[in-house]
Formats: C-alpha cells, sequence, structure tokens
C-alpha cells in the first residue's frame, strides 16, 4: 500500500462537477487529512488561495497549470513561466480566430481562452515558438513550453524537504498528466480524460469529488 507524505488535488472536475459545483462530502474529507494537501489548478492564484481557505487545506497552492506557485507565508506569486512567449502564440491564434480571452489582467505566466476552436489546428499553429496549447476541459491555455504542474510540484516538493515520489495526486485532465508523471501515485477520477486514466494507478468508480473521497479512502488517509 503506498503512504503518501503530501497529496496535491485538482480542482475543477475533481473537487467539482461540470458546472463547477464544489462536492461537500470531498472537503469534509479533505478537511480530516493529516498530511499537507496542495490544490493544482489550472485557475489563477487569488481563485486558488480563496479555494484553499474554503476548504481547509495547506496554503501552498499551484496556478496556472504550473507557471505560478504560491506560499502564502511568503505574500508573493513564483512566476515559473513566460507570459511574453503565450502573447506572441496569441497574437498568431488571433489572425485565424476570434478569441475569448479569460481572466487575461489576472494570469501572471499563461493566457487563458474560451474553447470555442479547433485545438488541433491551433496547436499546428503555434507549434515551435516555446509554447504549449492544453485542455483542461474548461478552457483551453497557451502555457510556456518548460511549465507544467509536475515540474511545480517538483518544486513545492524541495521547497518542503520531501521527494515528489512521496506525493500522491488526484485529477481529471490532460493538464495533470505531468503530476502523475513525477508523483509516487497517481489517481484519476472516473470522469477524467482517457489519457490520464490510461497513466493512473487507479482510477475511481465515482465520477469528481466523490471519486476524491474514494482514492482518500484507498489511501488510508480518512
Amino acid at each position: 500500500m503506498f503512504r503518501p507524505h503530501a497529496l496535491a488535488v485538482d480542482i475543477d472536475g475533481t473537487l467539482t462537477d461540470r458546472k463547477r459545483a464544489l462536492n461537500c462530502k470531498a472537503v469534509e474529507a479533505l478537511r480530516r487529512v493529516r498530511i499537507p494537501v496542495i490544490l493544482a489548478t489550472g485557475n489563477i492564484s487569488c481563485f486558488a488561495r480563496a479555494a484553499a481557505k474554503l476548504i481547509g487545506v495547506s496554503d501552498i497552492v499551484i496556478c496556472e497549470n504550473g507557471g505560478v506557485v504560491r506560499f502564502e507565508y511568503d505574500g508573493n506569486d513564483i512566476i515559473l513561466g513566460s507570459k511574453e512567449k503565450c502573447i506572441r502564440a496569441l497574437e498568431i491564434l488571433e489572425r485565424h480566430y476570434e478569441i475569448e480571452l479569460l481572466d487575461f489582467e489576472y494570469r501572471k505566466s499563461e493566457i487563458c481562452l474560451r474553447r470555442t476552436f479547433d485545438i488541433d489546428e491551433a496547436r499546428k499553429m503555434i507549434g515551435g515558438m516555446g509554447v504549449k496549447l492544453i485542455d483542461s476541459g474548461f478552457a483551453y491555455h497557451i502555457t510556456d513550453s518548460e511549465v507544467s504542474k509536475g515540474k511545480a510540484l517538483v518544486y513545492v516538493a524541495e521547497r518542503l524537504g520531501i521527494e515528489p515520489e512521496s506525493f500522491a495526486v488526484i485529477g481529471d485532465s490532460e493538464n495533470d498528466m505531468e503530476m502523475f508523471e513525477v508523483a509516487g501515485f497517481g489517481i484519476a477520477v472516473a470522469n477524467a480524460d482517457e489519457r490520464l486514466r490510461e497513466v493512473a494507478d487507479l482510477v475511481t468508480p465515482s465520477n469528481d469529488g466523490e471519486g476524491v473521497v474514494e482514492a482518500l479512502e484507498f489511501l488510508g488517509l480518512i
């Protein structure tokens, strides 16, 4: 049985349902976990920090798909990605698509877009620009190729003085793939992206928050 020393959990589609309603059973379960619980999300820092306080978990958060990390006791966002790279790629996409930006002024390392165009076609357009275009299931994100949730998890683990392999992670989307690769144990909730389910060490029987509770029970954390 894998015994984690810390836990990283995605938010949208994992702790929430498709309507972004937070699962209260998962919240109650996470509050009973006695190891550090870190939220890892594609969302912005202020959202992740508010969610962490609301849920009652660690004040360490991974945001913007790994482009930003926040340790609340530091009081500052640590920016790991280049938004300038993403803006150059955005300018290419704007020549071909009508783009709707999301939270542009609040994002420090990436650009978030409404899912209104063909992502595979768009990826070809911006190939070789040092960025990647990922689908969180809720939005598209232009991110620096050098960052990921996985690399951010390694960064956090080093700051905590533990190995990344001592983490268990729970997620649902392709932007969680790199976390699964560096962590010691990866759990996909039942509604997860097919590619994530293929690399997961465990797939829960239930969707989103119900699946999180099942994952915590399997790990012996509750």
